[in-house]
């Protein structure tokens, strides 16, 4: 009977915990492009990994300045330095000093559009499941 107890605890556990894995966002709109993108999906579920196209991209081309002591004079960046809107904000608006001095015309609008998508789906904010949308 203890076993019994002890296991259906055990399986709750794990059933709450699974929940949880799946908190990440499901879709994003692009205020660029005015499009929803189904980031849960379709190419764009693998993509928006750290292996797809969205996460390499940003690991080569936006940490090259935006690393730790850099000398680049970048101020660092990683997934969590911003929340999900706040990455969407960054995007949309283009203030970055990046995109003003032209860093990001190097980059296709496909190639940002994945970035985005990758740095909103694995925000500070993404893994919440009471904030992702």
């Amino acid at each position: 009977m203890k076993y019994l107890a002890i296991s259906l605890i055990l399986f709750f556990s794990l059933t709450v915990t699974a929940f949880s894995v799946f908190a990440t966002p499901s879709k994003r709109y692009d205020a660029n492009t005015q499009t929803c993108r189904v980031l849960n999906s379709g190419p764009l579920e693998w993509e928006t990994r750290s292996w797809g196209k969205g996460g390499k991209t940003f690991k080569q081309f936006c940490k090259n300045c935006h690393s730790r002591d850099n000398n680049q004079g970048g101020r660092f960046l990683w997934e969590e330095s911003k929340t999900s809107t706040g990455w969407n904000n960054f995007f949309a608006r283009q203030t970055a000093q990046c995109a003003k001095d032209g860093e990001w015309d190097k980059l296709t609008t496909d190639q940002l559009l994945l970035v985005n998508d990758y740095l909103y789906r694995w925000s500070s904010t993404s893994l919440d499941r009471n904030d992702s949308r």
